[in-house]
Order: C-alpha cells, then sequence, then structure tokens
C-alpha cells in the first residue's frame, strides 16, 4: 500500500473538507464528529440535510449523527475490521464493485479477496453484533449511491489492530474506486489542531520532514548536509515506547506540549516510569499533572501568541498572527529551543519566517508555499512549486507507487474482553465541552460550569442491575486501577458498554485504559478494555 504511504502513514485526508457536498453517500467510523470535530459536523449535516447525500454511521454508542443518518451500523467495540470487511464481502459477493477500477489501479486483488472470503454476512453478524439485513443494506447503499467518502477518527486507530483498521477502511474504497475522485476519499479527521503540522515536520521517530524516510541514505545526507551535523538513521521510539523504558535506556524525556499523565493508558504505570527518570523537563502553557512531575518547567506561549504555521486536517497549511502579546515570564517555543541548542553548540534560526524557509529548502511538499501565498488563504500540500495551487484531493489519476496495493486482512478480537469479574465494555473519548486533558478548557470558566466533573455513561437496565440511579457515585475498575465517578444513565451506550471521557485528571480514564499496542503503530487500545462498576453506598462517601 505505498502508493498511499505519505498521505495515510501521515493521518491527513486524501480529500478537502468541503468536498462533502460532491459526495453522494459518507460513511463515517470511529469518529463522534459533531462533538470531537464540530465545524466539519456542521458541514456533514448540511451536506445530509441541504444536498440529500447518503449517510451511514457506524460506531457502537449512538452519537448525534445518528439523527442524521439513512443507516446506522452499532458494532460491538472492536470489531471495525469484521465489520469494514464483511460490507467488502457483499459488495465482492453481489458484482457491485468498481472491476474498472481495481483492474486499472490496483494490485493483488485475488490475495484479498481470498481473505475477504471469511467475512461472511452470517460470521460477521456474530463477530459485531450487527443484523445480517443492515450489512447487506449499507453494503449496497454504499456501493450503488456514486461517489463515497469515508471518514474515520480515533475510534478506528487507537486499537491493538488499529493499523489493520485502517487498511480495511482503504480496502472499502478501492474496491468502490472512491480514491483519487472529487468527492472520495479515505479522510482520517486529526484529533488536535496542528498534529498534522507536527507529523509533517518530523515529529515521528521513522520520518524527517515531509515523511522522508530516516532509513532512507539520501534523505540521511541532505538533512545532515544542511543541518551540518551527522543524524542517525535508526528509526527510533514512540512515546508508548518511551514510558516503559524511563530508567533503562531513556534517563531524560523533554515533553513539550503534551500531557502524558492524563492522557496516556494506564497511568499508574506512566507515573512509576516518570518518576525513574533523571531528568523530566516540561514546556508548557499551564503547570500541568504532568509538568507538575518535572524537575525544570520552561513556560512557552499559546497560540494566540505566536507568528506561524497550522496544517489542518485537510493538509491545508495556514498563517497564524498572534493576537495578543505575550506577557509575564514566558518566552516563544522556538527561543527557549535555540537557546538550548545554542548551549549545545547549534545556531538554530530565530525567527518565524526563517524557520519555514528551512521548511520549505527541506520539504519537497512545502516547497512552494510562501507566508505571502498563505497570508489570507491557506493552501493544501504538496504544493511542490510557487506557480503550484495546491493539491485539494489526492492520488487523481495515478498513486506513487504506480498500483495502489489492496492488503489481505484478518480479524483478530481486542487484547482484552470481558468475563464474570469484568463483565463491561469500557471505552473513553472526547465530550463536545471539553478538549483533550482540559489544561485549557478545564480552566475557562464557561466550559468549566457547563461540565465541571467526570462521568460514566451507563446503560439504564446496567444501572438497574446494580442498583444504580441517575447521579449516583460509582467506582469503575480495570485490571489496572479503580477511580471513581459519577453515573450517567443513557441509552447512548449499548447494554453492557460504558463510556468515560478522559478530560478529567481527578477521575483519569487512562487509569483504567490498556496499554496494548498495535505492532506496527504503537498506539494504545484506549477503545476497548474489560471493566467492573459498582455503586458506592452513602455510608462509604459519608466517611471520606
Amino acid at each position: 500500500m505505498a502508493g498511499l504511504a505519505t498521505t495515510l502513514g501521515s493521518g491527513a485526508m486524501t480529500n478537502s473538507m468541503e468536498e462533502v457536498f460532491k459526495s453522494k453517500v459518507l460513511l463515517v467510523i470511529g469518529s463522534n464528529t459533531t462533538w470531537n470535530h464540530p465545524v466539519f459536523g456542521s458541514l456533514l449535516k448540511r451536506a445530509v440535510k441541504q444536498n440529500g447525500v447518503k449517510l451511514i454511521v457506524c460506531d457502537p454508542r449512538r452519537i448525534d449523527l445518528v439523527d442524521f443518518a439513512d443507516i446506522w451500523l452499532r458494532h460491538r467495540n472492536g470489531s471495525d475490521v469484521a465489520l469494514l470487511s464483511g460490507l467488502q464481502h457483499i459488495i465482492l459477493r453481489d458484482n457491485l464493485e468498481a472491476a474498472d477500477y481495481i483492474r486499472e489501479r490496483t494490485e493483488g486483488f485475488q490475495d484479498y479477496k481470498k481473505s475477504i472470503d471469511f467475512f461472511t454476512p452470517e460470521r460477521v453478524q456474530k463477530l459485531s453484533g450487527v443484523p445480517v439485513e443492515d450489512l447487506e443494506a449499507a453494503a449496497r447503499l454504499y456501493a450503488t449511491a456514486g461517489v463515497g467518502a469515508l471518514y474515520y477518527c480515533m475510534g478506528i486507530t487507537q486499537h491493538s489492530h488499529g493499523v489493520d483498521n485502517v487498511k480495511s477502511c482503504v480496502n472499502l474504497q478501492l474496491i468502490t474506486g472512491n480514491i483519487g475522485v472529487e468527492g472520495g476519499g479515505v479522510n482520517p479527521l486529526r484529533g488536535q489542531n496542528n498534529v498534522q503540522g507536527a507529523c509533517d515536520m518530523g515529529g515521528l521517530p521513522n520520518v524527517f520532514t515531509g515523511y522522508q524516510p530516516v532509513t532512507n541514505p539520501a534523505a540521511v545526507e541532505k538533512f545532515s548536509k544542511y543541518w551540518n551535523v551527522p543524524l542517525s538513521d535508526r528509526v527510533g521510539l514512540t512515546l508508548t515506547q518511551m514510558i516503559p523504558e524511563c530508567g533503562k535506556k531513556i534517563h531524560a524525556i523533554y515533553i513539550l506540549g503534551e500531557n502524558p499523565m492524563v492522557s496516556d493508558p494506564n497511568l499508574h504505570h506512566v507515573e512509576e516510569s516518570l518518576r525513574k527518570l533523571d531528568l523530566l523537563v516540561v514546556q508548557d502553557i499551564f503547570l500541568t499533572e504532568t509538568a507538575k512531575m518535572a524537575h525544570v518547567v520552561l513556560p512557552g506561549v499559546s497560540f494566540a501568541e505566536k507568528l506561524g504555521t497550522f496544517t489542518n486536517t485537510e493538509r491545508r497549511v495556514q498563517l497564524s498572527n498572534p493576537a495578543i502579546r505575550p506577557t509575564g515570564n514566558v518566552r516563544q517555543d522556538y527561543e527557549i529551543i535555540a537557546d538550548l541548542a545554542l548551549r549545545f553548540g547549534q545556531e538554530f534560526p530565530r525567527a518565524p519566517e526563517s524557520l519555514f524557509q528551512e521548511i520549505r529548502d527541506l520539504t519537497p511538499s512545502y516547497a512552494g508555499l510562501t507566508y505571502e501565498r498563505i497570508r489570507e488563504v491557506g493552501i493544501p500540500w504538496p504544493c511542490p512549486t510557487e506557480d503550484h495551487p495546491g493539491t485539494r484531493f489526492l492520488h487523481a489519476g495515478k498513486f506513487a507507487r504506480g498500483l495502489a496495493l489492496l492488503t489481505p486482512v484478518t480479524y483478530s478480537p481486542p487484547a482484552e474482553e470481558t468475563d464474570e469479574e469484568y463483565d463491561l465494555v469500557l471505552s473513553t473519548g472526547r465530550i463536545l465541552e471539553h478538549f483533550h486533558t482540559g489544561s485549557m478548557t478545564r480552566r475557562s470558566q464557561i466550559l468549566d460550569a457547563a461540565v465541571k466533573n467526570g462521568h460514566v455513561e451507563l446503560h439504564p437496565e446496567d444501572a438497574k442491575k446494580r442498583g444504580i440511579s441517575d447521579g449516583d457515585m460509582v467506582t469503575v475498575a480495570t485490571r489496572r486501577g479503580r477511580i471513581e465517578t459519577s453515573a450517567m444513565l443513557t441509552d447512548r451506550v449499548d447494554r453492557g458498554s460504558i463510556f468515560i471521557p478522559f478530560h478529567f485528571a481527578e477521575a483519569a480514564a487512562n487509569m483504567l485504559t490498556n496499554d496494548a499496542l498495535d505492532p506496527i503503530a504503537k498506539i494504545p487500545e484506549f477503545k476497548v478494555c474489560a471493566a467492573r462498576l459498582e455503586r458506592i453506598a452513602v455510608a462509604a462517601l459519608e466517611q471520606k
């Protein structure tokens, strides 16, 4: 699948957001779009209501988009490969695939098809819980309605088999001829505002900027020559790999704008590991839960105090001008880093435009961008020259590798399943009112007043079995830890399932989550683990 590697490896959308109005059918899976991406969520709703675009929603929870959907496939947590492959099985069985597209633009079809033969509708119903008739209806709608776009988010990637989930998304789009066309594409929605830009700039352990592999001798030579320092060709560690190595291979960590003491899985283990470091440096705008553990805290500035670029989920590079002047004992992030580099004997650029010129010099997909060009309206990469308009959708006409590879997939269950002791399936995520670890939104008086405390979503029937009423304090436990929070009774979650937002450090969902990793991407399985829940007696609360 190397033809899609640059885009899908980076997590960028192949198509622009505005193309939702060019689509005929949308499939949203693993994305609570109206809560986590509310601006784009409003576009999805407009496309459905005003343009008559068909919508298929695949989600274990009854998210708001379900109210706008033609078909809702309520599959079990962790059964995404089975669900997506089941749709493909039906499309191929009924000869609804884009045969000419498959023949002209893909390879590996026969091996891929053999793997799909396993996923009969009846077998997928057993694995996913989705009725056969719903699978049949969704497959026919998606394959026959016209150009289709697939959107996903961390409900697809944050699994111990997240890479297989993404491959399944790509396979579906390839057999329906929906990659490299306007209104189609494989469109992952990024989880934070400039995470795309961070990845584009080499904020991954295996690439330089623009996804140039560190294992490529030509890339190593280019960057070494430009920076006048010999660079390693070894792939580094992801954050989830670093944590277990604290006090072993790793003795110092520098954390910039991240709060792993709330955002990482199995927080007891994270805390134990970070305390083994000889040096922990945190650079942030607030004294976060992680910063409180640091030996050194470096105060940076917020987005509103910076001049620089943001790259959004559709690959659009945008210029952000400072809205306010920094006050107090804070400094620009690039100034802090440049001063540290100087103490190591290296001279770094100290102006945003100089830094951006370095990006352009080293990154072919950014080479045609200038501050002047993006001053009013951002431009999506790739943009190789200054007269290039930018690329609205990728893979038109051909793939980088020539033919896209259809990839065989197999089904694997979640790393941890329910049993008699832990009989509920726990999933975690975000709510509309708060963002990520809450380091900013929970300091907003309005947002904090809107949702001040954490909670656990619990189906009323499961609550009744346990003698729990809405608002009761409960204990939620997994094999890794336990928290106390309040019960929110709702049929938004299915029977046997619970959901906890992870923004609340005092009732941290990630005390509970499983740190099992996808073997390739090393992403943790935030979205499914086994849990138990019980009401806290009033007497116990009074004793506290």
